[in-house]
């Protein structure tokens, strides 16, 4: 449920990938790709594990070859998380994809060939009942669309998109739905709403080629958050040239701060100053790693002194208030007798923070 009732969602078609659903009123789901070598089965099943770990709902891998056709039959066999095959340009790669068990297919129809080759890979994915998601990309629009527009500007995509989209109702396919991702914010943002307003079918969203990790957060933060707050999007991705489970980590913050979807600690620690009674980002930093596996929400504050700090523990699950050598506990905004040493923060809150998440989670279990 949002926390903020002026984000009111766009209504959209339900398909389901694997076992995620999307659209519909589902909760919006986080995605990322793998970056290994598919055909290097086993870092990429790793890879898959690590993102599971931090809550990924669906992962995508791309197909480029045949060899990497039959590397996915294996890593499919091999983990939980629902699969996307991404193929571009060789529609027997899409087949084969989907007959090794791929949950989901993104494909161009631009660049697949021809309306028959389109028709095989549709055909194949009605008779798996399988989901395909069109993307259209700023790098790779058609070539008569950039004559006609000039440059990839957001009507050059959504036109792209139209037609694309058109292929599959030609085919009476409708389990799809469609992305539009620009590098560029703000036309990125405009071709999603311009889109929004015309296909009932699912969005995914995302600022593709967003760069590296600091510079891709902020792009990708204000772009995404953009369109999730004018309701616009039933899927995401956070595009980094880094770590994919970095992706994961900020898609699920940035659904968090918008109040859409919770999962796992939500730290509230200050920025910092010649204040603070114990070394605050250490603690932070060490806590966001040892719990990454932690689904249960709850607000966890981390204030180095009392300024903020008894105020911000009131209100939080769990909270640490520093103190000279010993910081205060607050459990449920009430204080605690027993004061933590500042040295054994690290240690014994996430104790406290696992101990309350079981507890948390017993309770949802037993609906109480």
């Amino acid at each position: 449920m949002n926390k903020y009732k002026n984000i009111k969602r766009r209504k959209s078609n339900r398909i389901y990938v694997g076992d995620v659903p999307i659209g519909n009123g589902a909760p919006i789901s986080v995605q990322s790709m793998t970056n290994t070598q598919t055909t290097n089965i086993e870092e990429t099943i790793k890879q898959i594990i690590k993102l599971k770990k931090v809550g990924v709902d669906i992962v995508r891998i791309s197909i480029p070859t045949l060899e990497a056709a039959e590397s996915f039959k294996i890593i499919k066999a091999n983990v939980e998380v629902p699969l996307i095959a991404d193929i571009h340009f060789d529609y027997r790669l899409a087949i084969k994809s989907i007959k090794y068990g791929a949950d989901c297919l993104r494909i161009n129809p631009g660049n697949i060939g021809n309306k028959r080759r389109i028709s095989e890979i549709v055909d194949c994915a009605k008779d798996k009942n399988i989901p395909i998601r069109i993307g259209v990309n700023a790098g790779s629009l058609e070539n008569d669309i950039l004559k006609k527009y000039k440059s990839p500007i957001p009507e050059a995509l959504v036109e792209s998109a139209i037609r694309h989209i058109e292929y599959l109702d030609a085919l009476n396919f409708n389990q799809f739905k469609v992305s539009i991702k620009t590098s560029d914010v703000f036309s990125g943002v405009k071709a999603n709403k311009i889109l929004a307003k015309k296909i009932t079918q699912p969005i995914h969203i995302g600022i593709t080629e967003s760069g590296a990790l600091r510079n891709g957060i902020v792009k990708s933060s204000i772009g995404i958050a953009s369109m999730l707050l004018a309701g616009i999007g039933d899927t995401l991705r956070i595009s980094l040239a880094a770590d994919p489970v970095e992706e994961v980590k900020v898609g699920y913050d940035i659904l968090k701060t918008l109040g859409i979807r919770f999962r796992g600690v939500n730290f509230i620690a200050c920025p910092t100053c010649s204040r603070q009674e114990f070394d605050v980002i250490n603690v932070v930093n060490q806590l966001e790693k040892n719990l990454e596996d932690l689904s249960t929400p709850m607000d966890v504050s981390i204030i180095g002194c009392i300024v903020n700090g008894i105020g911000e523990a009131k209100v939080s699950t769990l909270g640490i208030v520093g103190g000279s050598k010993k910081s205060a506990l607050y459990k449920d905004g009430i204080r605690q007798k027993n004061k933590l040493k500042n040295e054994e923060i690290v240690k014994e809150l996430e104790i406290q923070i696992r101990k309350k998440a079981k507890f948390l989670d017993k309770l949802k279990k037993n609906n109480i």
